[in-house]
């Protein structure tokens, strides 16, 4: 009677599913960028074009990519999603540095970007360094390939041409530090550097907006003894300066007199070591800095000169490119970042 008049017992609820996690997506993703950081590049002008070199850092989980993922994994298949973050148009390919890259190479590079992105491409040291050197950096012996006009050609620029197209932004000739003999006779230097220069095949009309820039190790090449041969070499070969910001060279308002000399003219800038370090400090900054996640050493000056010189050359229709290393402050793409936003704040004085 009692089951009858009130019905039976309920059911006890069933309990809740336990609770299911996202698996996770296969491959590399972009992080969640904002609408402030899609804001700031539609505020920078379309000439300037900032990067970092290479791509392949886990660190950089949150800046520029979703998720942990090995180092191996991203430079796969990272340089599709580092070409879709708003501030990065560019990027320094640097292991060509270390052995020539075929056409094949670079058209993999450029298959995985978009059509307004632009490349900056060390030269081998094939062709760039005066010694042949052992496994620890010390130098051996004479480099009879120096400055080789004919491999500069058939081991660089043609095959970068052929493979990047008009997505080719600055051909780097990076030369290493000069044995003084050579430092001593650098008149001699500068002619060979001119002939190599004059030797290499026409960017145009293949790649528009691409130039040859030489960046140096000694600076010597900047003593006023040598300045203006130096601008003189660089001017007759179509090509420009590339601004190292380098432990090695003297500051970048120590650099910009042979700009000047070159103008009009697009600007290339490679910020590489913060002087902290010393000339021989990338070990030091290597082990300082990684994972490269954080700014640890702020360089406001360089910051405030290079905004500064960027919104100047920009405003005036020149193209600009700037690829900064993890060594310089100690994450790229935050000081990317940092220094995207005085480049808009200057913009608003120009």
């Amino acid at each position: 009677m009692q089951e009858d008049l009130f019905g039976a017992l309920p059911s006890p609820p069933p309990a809740p599913p336990p609770d299911k996690v996202p698996p996770r997506r296969a491959g590399v993703h972009p992080a969640a960028w904002g609408d402030d950081l899609r804001a700031l590049a539609a505020r920078l002008p379309p000439t300037l074009r900032l990067g970092t070199s290479s791509w392949s850092y886990p660190g950089w989980q949150g800046l520029v990519w979703e998720g942990a993922h090995s180092e191996q994994l991203l430079a796969k298949q990272g340089l599709p999603v580092y070409a879709q973050h708003p501030l990065l148009r560019t990027v320094s390919i640097d292991r060509s540095f270390y052995r020539p890259l075929t056409a094949s190479d670079y058209a993999r590079y450029a298959a995985q970007v978009p059509a307004d992105f632009r490349f900056v491409v060390k030269a081998p040291s094939l062709v760039t360094d005066a010694l042949v050197r052992s496994e620890d950096g010390r130098g051996r012996e004479p480099n009879s390939a120096f400055l080789s006009p004919q491999l500069a050609a058939q081991e660089f620029v043609a095959p970068a041409l052929e493979g990047l197209g008009a997505l080719t932004g600055v051909l780097v000739f990076q030369l290493s530090p000069l044995p003084w003999t050579m430092l001593d006779r650098l008149p001699e230097v500068l002619e060979r550097l001119r002939a190599m220069l004059q030797a290499q095949p026409a960017l145009q009309p293949t790649a528009p907006d691409a130039v040859l820039a030489v960046e140096v190790r000694d600076p010597e090449w900047l003593a006023p003894e040598h300045l203006p041969h130096f601008a003189d070499v660089l001017r007759s070969s179509g090509a420009t300066y590339c601004l190292g910001l380098h432990a090695r060279m003297p500051p970048l308002a120590e650099q910009l007199p042979l700009l000047r000399r070159l103008w009009p003219g697009p600007l290339v800038c490679r910020w590489n070591l913060h002087p902290v370090h010393g000339p021989h400090g990338y070990e030091d900054a290597q082990r300082l800095y990684a994972p490269y996640d954080r700014i640890h050493h702020p360089d406001p000056d360089n910051h405030a000169l290079l905004a500064r010189t960027l919104a100047g050359v920009c405003g005036r229709g020149q193209n600009a490119y700037v690829t900064i290393s993890n060594h310089a402050e100690g994450c790229a793409p935050l000081t990317v970042r940092t220094l995207a936003g005085q480049v808009a704040a200057q913009m608003l004085l120009t």
